[in-house]
């Protein structure tokens, strides 16, 4: 009998959702997988390709050229998780700048791209033993999961981590571009027809605005066997 279980991690930008699913994963064995870098990888292709920029949006070029994007998750076994593969090329280092940031909750409200990565994202999570985050995991892509987390911290604290994190990076940004961004894609991301960001009714939500990120493992990994009704010696 299979007993693992489906953990979804919904929540804003920059709560430290992939922090938190990548550590869960490794401690339990699951698989790990970022929906945001396949969103990002989506919002790359569209920069490449012309297809979006600061003043303009040509969403049908981008919904017709969606057949020829192809994307994987390829583990690293030097960095201890799965880096984003577009068309056969690593771009984890390009999706996660300022950038590709300032575009990705735009692409995100095509209702054809989340169709087509909610396909994929279910296909990757069909046999269980999975921690998938997001913004729908627990409200459209798992809406059974055993156990679904929702985070959240208020925009100032996001934006300090966003801004420290690329900062370390060698990125030349400002705290207010960071700050600006963030409330952008606040509000793109609840407000948006097509899986807007909202929790899930059986979703416990965590602010981690004054918590640490051990704190918050601990305090999570302690509802996986409640959850899952496993023995916890399995887990812990």
């Amino acid at each position: 009998m299979n007993k693992n279980i489906t953990i979804a991690i919904d929540g804003f930008s920059s709560t430290g959702k992939s922090t938190l699913a990548k550590e869960l994963a490794k401690h339990l064995g699951y698989v790990y997988v970022d929906t945001g870098a396949m969103y990002r990888a989506v919002a790359l292709f569209a920069m490449q390709n012309g297809y979006i920029g600061k003043d303009f949006f040509d969403k049908q070029s981008l919904i017709n050229s969606l057949p020829h994007v192809k994307l994987m998750f390829k583990f690293n076994p030097d960095l201890g998780f799965a880096e984003m593969y577009l068309n056969g090329v690593n771009v984890e280092k390009e999706i996660r700048t300022i950038e590709v940031s300032n575009y990705v909750s735009k692409v995100a409200e095509i209702s054809e791209v989340r169709s087509m990565l909610v396909v994929q994202q279910q296909e990757m999570g069909k046999d269980k033993g999975i921690v998938m985050d997001g913004r729908d995991i627990g409200t459209v892509v798992f809406p059974d999961a055993e156990l679904k987390i929702f985070m959240t911290a208020s925009p100032i604290t996001r934006a300090e981590r966003r801004f420290i994190e690329l900062q370390g990076k060698g990125d030349a940004v400002t705290f207010e571009e960071v700050l600006k961004n963030v409330e952008e894609r606040d509000y793109i991301d609840t407000h948006r027809e097509d899986s807007p960001l909202v929790k899930a009714k059986d979703a416990i939500e965590f602010d981690n605005s004054n918590i640490s990120k051990q704190e918050q493992f601990q305090k999570v990994l302690k509802l996986i066997p409640i959850k899952s009704c496993f023995d916890s010696k399995e887990f812990l």
